[in-house]
């Protein structure tokens, strides 16, 4: 179906978009996956473009247009070369950290990190998960405690995106006893004494992306790195995640829907039993069936980018979009596998990585469960909080799940 979402100035960025790609990311990328990390380089290569700057003003070197089919651009086009995981800690940067920084950072925040941010200069992170409490905010451990002109932090993270390259990091941390009001967010940076990084980690999938723990001990973090009020943090997060969920249902469909057309292009080429698999009913109708299915997630999505845009996507439209989304990612992944017969699960078959990379999509910044559970919240009563006849429910609010791996 045809896609009416984007401009000409859209389409001659995503020209930049793939000319770049192509020429510092594609022969590249399997270097990069042995490694576990993408040189910081490409972080200054994005920013050259605007990758980083289309929400921040001009004053501080963005572009001042907020914009988000440019962020989606980045995702289609990474995801049409197989070259996503390279791009996640962009988006990462572009899509779930900045917001934090524009919204929340006072203009002396904003002077000292935004120009460095938008050129790619300065890498960004955000630590939310920690070892034994998944991402559970409430039962966040690390803390940080006032210490004469700035606070004194302790604790550790896990699975953090960036987590090598990030030169700014934005720490939640506990500042008071409340599980939800007693939250705040710390912005750490390279050097500091007593922060300490471990990776890259090895996971399954999304080899190409750098993920880390990250240890504090004692680390001093002046009152000038409080990004936002004290006790805000959670309420911060709340209102960024569903720009970060509809991030990550674009790469999804991207990434999809990149699957797919390989699958088409290999059953017509491929042969069993004296004909070309293409020509076999069972293929044929499950293709008809995820072409359908990509067609309507893609509407979906254009629908919540322009919401996003107008400043009208809420949580339950951002869940819906995330597990939905990724949950077909899985089954065309699973399908591109499928009718690649062995050569799918060999590693030098792009469908085999996306296969593999693709699998926590479902999992990070909140699972299909807890998606389904924000989502039933807005049109049921839980009856594990009723509240006295005739007072409004408040709109769904669950916990936050860190941008991982």
């Amino acid at each position: 179906m045809r896609r009416a979402l984007y401009e000409p100035e859209h389409e001659s960025y995503r020209q930049s978009i793939g000319a770049l790609l192509d020429a510092e990311v594609v022969p590249h990328y399997g270097r990069w996956e042995a490694d576990g990390i993408v040189p910081r380089e490409l972080f200054a290569s994005l920013g050259a473009l605007g990758a980083f700057g289309f929400s921040v003003p001009e004053a501080y070197g963005g572009n001042g247009v907020d914009d988000f089919r440019y962020n989606a651009v980045l995702h289609e086009e990474s995801a049409a070369r197989f070259v996503g995981p390279a791009l996640l800690g962009a988006g990462l940067q572009a899509d779930v950290c900045l917001p934090y920084f524009v919204d929340l950072a006072d203009e002396d925040q904003r002077a000292r990190w935004l120009p460095g941010i938008v050129s790619g200069r300065t890498v960004l992170a955000i630590a939310m998960t920690e070892p034994g409490t998944g991402s559970d905010l409430a039962g966040i451990r690390t803390s940080a405690v006032p210490d004469g002109d700035g606070y004194r932090l302790d604790g550790a993270k896990t699975f953090i995106t960036n987590g090598l390259n990030a030169d700014l990091v934005i720490v939640v941390a506990r500042t008071g006893p409340h599980p939800h009001r007693g939250l705040s967010l710390l912005v750490l940076e390279r050097g500091m004494p007593g922060f300490a990084r471990t990776g890259p980690m090895h996971k399954i999938g999304l080899r190409a992306q750098d993920t880390a723990e990250l240890h504090f001990d004692t680390v001093h973090v002046p009152a000038a790195n409080l990004l936002g009020a004290p006790g805000t943090g959670f309420e911060s997060l709340m209102h960024h995640l569903a720009q970060e969920r509809l991030s990550i249902a674009v790469s999804s469909v991207a990434q999809a829907r990149a699957a797919f057309r390989a699958t088409v292009s290999y059953v017509k080429e491929r042969t069993a039993f004296g004909a070309a698999v293409a020509s076999f009913q069972a293929v044929r109708h499950r293709l008809a069936e995820l072409d359908t299915e990509l067609d309507v997630a893609e509407q979906f999505l254009d629908r919540c980018i322009l919401e996003r845009n107008a400043g009208h996507l809420d949580a339950v439209d951002a869940a819906k979009a995330k597990w939905w989304c990724t949950e077909l990612q899985g089954r065309v992944l699973d399908a591109a596998v499928q009718f690649h017969g062995g050569y799918g699960y060999m590693q030098e078959y792009p469908v085999a990585r996306a296969w593999a990379d693709g699998r926590v999509s479902r999992i990070y910044a909140g699972t299909t469960e807890v998606m389904k559970e924000i989502i039933s919240r807005a049109l049921l009563p839980d009856p594990r909080s009723a509240r006295p006849a005739g007072q409004d429910r408040p709109r769904a609010r669950t916990t936050a799940q860190a941008h991982q791996p």
